[in-house]
């Protein structure tokens, strides 16, 4: 073994292990809480008990109750706390790889709809937020741009496939994209008209299709 590098279950590896654990069950008990009381209503305090760890120890790890929020935010989109990113994830790699624009349009909207369930009652918190606290409106705005990106990128991954409808741009099918595929719609259908996840699903599969594939 090479100099430096532990092995598994040496001390090192353990204390990592141990902090990964820690700062998970921080994130599951605040999801909890920010769900249940709202985010202005929830406090560190109130994390840290539930968590069963000294506030020192949420400040440690996560410095605020913003940052704690989008941590939260963060896992639920990818479903884990693995450090691998939203767009280097398998199925986001099966559509990359899917030489079928509507095939992979579809693995898109499938695993959409999987995000979506997870952070819909998280992101309600942080928009009900963004009006009184400057952090979360900047939260916002950053989760935006995270999302057009990726929604963006999987355009071009379309456009790259020839499956584009001839005459629009990228910039326009990802503009409509982003709007369709949205936290927004998806909550007005599931929540406000009683759709289910697999109605609305298939609804923006069709719709997409139309809008911008041939």
């Amino acid at each position: 073994m090479s100099e430096g590098v532990k092995a598994e279950g040496q001390p090192g590896t353990r204390r990592v292990e141990q902090a990964r654990a820690t700062r998970r069950r921080i994130i599951d008990q605040a999801a909890g809480l920010f769900i249940e009381h709202g985010y202005a209503a929830t406090t560190l305090a109130q994390i840290a008990k539930g968590a069963g760890v000294a506030v020192q120890t949420l400040y440690f790890h996560f410095g605020n109750k913003a940052t704690v929020l989008k941590e939260v935010v963060d896992v639920l989109a990818v479903g884990d706390d693995k450090p691998v990113p939203l767009l280097d994830r398998t199925w986001a790699q099966r559509v990359r790889d899917e030489p079928d624009g509507r095939r992979a349009l579809a693995i898109w909207v499938r695993n959409a709809r999987a995000v979506f369930g997870r952070v819909a009652p998280i992101m309600k918190i942080v928009r009900d937020a963004v009006g009184a606290d400057p952090e979360m409106a900047a939260q916002w705005q950053t989760n935006l741009g995270q999302r057009y990106l990726a929604q963006r990128t999987v355009v071009q991954q379309l456009a790259d496939k020839h499956a584009l409808r001839p005459g629009l741009t990228v910039d326009r099918a990802a503009d409509i994209v982003f709007c369709l595929v949205s936290i927004e719609v998806y909550q007005l259908f599931t929540i406000e008209r009683g759709w289910t996840p697999a109605q609305w699903e298939r609804w923006i599969k069709d719709t997409l299709t139309t809008a911008i594939l041939h």
